[in-house]
């Protein structure tokens, strides 16, 4: 899987490291190097990185993809109900925190599957509108 740039000069920026040595990380972790590996074995490809650094790029980086995964889903799951519109999908991209996705797809959240939803799917709505 191929880092996107934003992403690296993202996690550089926040934790005040090239992009060189997050990527290098990032491709080290992927390849299934352990921290203390990278931190002993690796200093010439990471620059040096200590422990403590290695695994605060390693948990930033997992907590992004799990942002950007989850704001796929949010969209994909307000797109279902036909309820997805432009304002709201551009707040959704634009989250950076897990919290606030999650706060943008409270209201569209299905609560559970009751009788009453059950009969909206098979289009009963309008008769008892009627």
């Amino acid at each position: 899987m191929k880092t996107s740039d934003f992403l690296l000069k993202q996690i550089a920026t926040e934790l005040k490291l090239s992009t060189k040595q997050i990527e290098s990380v990032i491709k080290l972790l992927e390849d299934g190097n352990t921290v203390p590996f990278i931190a002993r074995y690796r200093k010439e490809q990471t620059g040096s990185l200590d422990e403590v650094q290695i695994q605060t790029i390693s948990e930033r980086y997992t907590y992004i993809q799990n942002v950007t995964n989850r704001k796929e889903e949010v969209i994909r799951l307000i797109a279902e109900q036909d309820k997805l519109t432009d304002e709201l999908k551009l707040k959704i991209e634009q989250a950076h925190k897990l919290q606030e996705v999650e706060d943008l797809y409270r209201p569209f959240k299905q609560k559970r599957k009751t009788k009453a939803n059950v009969a909206k799917a098979k289009g009963l709505e309008p008769l008892a509108e009627y």
